[in-house]
């Protein structure tokens, strides 16, 4: 997979990627990834990339001009005038602003098939909505806040995607049982007729961790991962993912895949959990 970062802050990624597994996906020849910096396609004397908005208001805009040669340079043609092997090439053109859509594990997912990705990192007010128009493929935002810039949601784009790319983890199922993880009936890892002791998270949220010692400041690993009973296990862990996921994301709940046991288990967790303090504004 090539992945492409359009930036005015090309240092900003000096570093970021040269860590733990995106660096060794890089080693290994799974991923390449280049950094391009916006202001080599402004051709004035400082090299501008904004300017004011049209209809007046706060901040500053990134022009269309330089963002259209940056693509250019890159072999990325208007969607009108590309040609059909072309529209239908595995690429995909994504802006990251607080405007886009939600990115999500499936979407990860959606994106790690692609063979290029080009990810164009908004600044200021945004960018010029005439290359989202005309070039734009996907408008993505990774959360309900705004930040200073495109960057760090390009960086985090890329780890989650990079990290979904065949042979990249050195346990493909990990993958699989996380959180946001794909629900049971898409899972075949069974190894030697041995029951997982987990289940698909299928949408919920991971279940609790814990490591040696057994014992730590008091507190003491639940006795049923100890006890080697993988059935006791798997039931234990699909219980704590519903209670995380009741405590942290019960709007994650609604689209869920969900059993039967997994509704009771929820009636009975609803029962025992003391409402929270909202947070919310």
């Amino acid at each position: 997979m090539r992945i492409e970062i359009v930036t005015i802050f090309p240092a900003f990624f000096t570093g970021i990627f040269d860590h733990g597994i995106v660096r060794r996906a890089q080693a290994e020849g799974k991923v390449a990834i280049s950094i391009h910096d916006l202001r080599n396609f402004a051709h004035d004397r400082h090299r501008t990339v904004d300017d004011r908005p049209f209809g007046g208001g706060e901040g500053m805009v990134l022009k269309p001009e330089p963002l259209a040669e940056a693509l250019a340079s890159l072999g990325i043609l208007p969607k009108p005038d590309r040609l059909p092997e072309q529209a239908a090439s595995n690429t995909q053109i994504v802006l990251l602003s607080a405007q886009g859509r939600p990115f999500t594990q499936p979407l990860a997912r959606q994106l790690a098939s692609l063979d290029r990705l080009v990810l164009l990192c908004g600044r200021y007010e945004g960018i010029d909505e005439r290359i989202n128009d005309l070039y734009g493929d996907l408008e993505l935002s990774i959360g309900d806040y705004v930040l200073s810039g495109g960057e760090l949601p390009a960086a985090v784009v890329a780890d989650a995607v990079i990290r979904l790319l065949p042979g990249v983890l050195g346990n493909q199922a990990s993958s699989e049982f996380e959180s946001f993880g794909a629900p049971d009936h898409a899972i075949d890892t069974d190894v030697d007729g041995v029951p997982r002791s987990q289940h698909g998270s299928g949408g919920l949220l991971d279940y609790p961790h814990y490591t040696r010692p057994a014992d730590f400041a008091g507190l003491r690993v639940p006795e049923v991962l100890v006890n080697g009973d993988h059935l006791q296990i798997r039931r234990w862990r699909r219980q704590e993912q519903l209670r995380k996921t009741l405590r942290n994301r019960p709007d994650l709940l609604a689209s869920a895949v969900l059993s039967e046991e997994d509704r009771q288990l929820l009636d009975s967790l609803r029962a025992e959990t003391p409402k929270r303090r909202n947070f919310d504004p």
